[in-house]
């Protein structure tokens, strides 16, 4: 009877066509056996989901553990869980138990028996198969209707090393990981803080993964909260397997080339944008982690601006700047000047250039564009080598292609100044995000130069001007503080003040507690 009763729910099951079925096959009933079998329906054919079946010491009463092996912790189950069930629970315990009937035989468990910090009860076959496949273990005992679900997960994680994408000469070496659970507890570290809230979501239609939102109570804006929630919300994806994906589907405009979302992997970033009233996101299973709003000055600042004092993280910034300016705009110059305005260049200056390029037979367009896109190949190719060979492959092949090219009468000398110049400042930007916009605006600003000159450089700087200043991250203005303008929020724009100076948390992003220094 027994064996028709589980082939009658598994008939049911695999068809769904009757109302009674329905109930039957999501939920679990009093029966040992036919829950046994209906959670093997629901996972399917997996060899890494163990099933443990015992009795549970000398009680007589059945039990099964299903963990998946790799997942879930075995020296926590071995120890705690079937040693205490087992061992532990002896006979002496047989007359207590005789009173205890059903789902009070969970709680008895959960109150007296298990130490485990993490048990629930459940009684959904599809919610408990998807904690096993999770990492949880699941206790089925033998008249209850409802699983003991136990917090047993223990994943494999890398060493918390220092962030590879951020290099650092002064702070602290510590970078994210791809677990969830370290990067919140590194922000934990980061001191004593009672109001630093972490808010769990669920994203990802076949393949869930957990999201936090951190931020700290008392001094973020709740509408900027309230934003980001929404925003996560409405992510409807299957698979979610990069926080890289999270930044495409909040950001405000998918169309410009900046990015309006900051990634990072340092954690001490992270807690100064905190400590700022912005919100950052983390994602389970990478280590960069996001923060919004984003301005365009925070893609050239590096938390060591503050960890020197006001005039060398003052002049390290000016520099930044100054290469960004140059990463954009020098090869753009050279084509307007050299075929445009030759007038406007130094007498003998212009006569050396026009010496170099004797022989040359490209324009000055062609002749940039070859190099620089030579120079991004081996940008591209160094990245995906090895390491060891990575750095070497790039500096000797730009060499070696700069002086063949010379040599050969493609390129004049002093293009290959610019070129180089020009890589050399991307390289100034601190994070890699931050530099592609300027390497791909790049060759839009060498196309204006090359149809109208200096006047097509003006004017594309006035185009992407009234784009920066149109942008925005989360309601908060791209170019802040420059536009709208804030004297106060100047203090920490392209100038670093002394830290006696500033008192008060940027504007832009409407602290509830505007003073950080007494």
């Amino acid at each position: 009877m027994r064996k028709l009763k589980i082939n009658r729910l598994a008939d049911k099951k695999a068809y769904g066509r009757d109302t009674v079925s329905q109930e039957s096959a999501t939920s679990f009933t009093d029966d040992l056996p036919i829950n046994l079998e209906l959670v093997k329906q629901e996972i399917g054919q997996n060899w890494d989901v163990h099933y443990r079946e015992f009795n549970m010491g000398r009680t007589g009463i059945g039990a099964c553990l299903i963990f998946v092996i790799g997942l879930s912790d075995i020296e926590l189950i071995n120890k705690q869980i079937i040693s205490s069930l087992m061992v532990e629970f002896s006979s002496e315990l047989k007359h207590e138990l005789s009173a205890v009937k059903g789902n009070q035989l969970n709680e008895f468990l959960k109150n007296q028996v298990i130490p485990i910090s993490e048990i629930e009860e459940i009684g959904s076959i599809k919610v408990a198969a998807a904690k096993i496949l999770t990492g949880s273990a699941a206790l089925l005992i033998d008249g209850s209707s409802e699983v003991l679900v136990l917090g047993t997960t223990k994943l494999k994680t890398r060493a918390i090393e220092e962030p590879v994408s951020e290099s650092l000469v002064r702070g602290p070496r510590v970078g994210f990981t791809e677990s969830l659970r370290d990067n919140t507890s590194i922000l934990r570290g980061n001191g004593e803080i009672e109001n630093l809230t972490f808010v769990n979501f669920r994203v990802g239609r076949t393949l869930k993964k957990d999201l936090v939102v951190a931020y700290i109570k008392g001094i973020v804006d709740p509408d900027l909260v309230q934003e980001v929630e929404t925003r996560i919300k409405k992510i409807d994806l299957d698979h979610i397997p990069e926080s890289g994906y999270v930044e495409q589907l909040i950001e405000d405009n998918y169309r410009s080339p900046f990015p309006q979302v900051q990634s990072t992997e340092r954690p001490d970033r992270v807690m100064a944008a905190l400590m700022e009233g912005r919100v950052s996101i983390l994602l389970d299973g990478t280590p960069f982690a996001l923060i919004v709003p984003v301005t365009f000055s925070m893609m050239l600042q590096s938390p060591e601006d503050y960890y020197e004092r006001w005039i060398p993280g003052t002049l390290l910034r000016l520099l930044r700047y100054l290469a960004s300016i140059l990463a954009l705009f020098t090869p753009a110059l050279y084509i307007a000047f050299i075929s445009f305005h030759p007038g406007m260049i130094p007498t003998k200056l212009a006569i050396s250039i026009i010496g170099s390029r004797t022989g040359v037979p490209f324009p000055a367009l062609i002749e940039a564009l070859f190099m620089e896109i030579s120079i991004e190949i081996l940008r591209e190719a160094g990245l995906r080598l090895p390491k060891p060979i990575g750095p070497a492959m790039g500096i000797v092949g730009g060499l070696i292609i700069g002086e063949a090219a010379v040599q050969a009468g493609i390129v004049s000398n002093i293009l290959v100044i610019i070129v180089s110049l020009t890589a050399i400042s991307s390289f100034a930007i601190p994070q890699y995000s931050g530099g592609i916009p300027l390497r791909i605006l790049r060759f839009v600003a060498m196309l204006f130069s090359a149809v109208l000159g200096l006047y097509g450089v003006i004017l594309f700087f006035i185009f992407l001007t009234a784009h920066l200043v149109k942008l925005k991250s989360f309601g908060t203005p791209y170019v802040s503080p420059a536009a709208p303008y804030r004297l106060s929020d100047w203090k920490d724009f392209m100038f670093r003040m002394p830290l006696m100076m500033m008192k008060e948390r940027p504007k832009v992003n409407h602290p509830k507690d505007k003073i950080r220094k007494g």
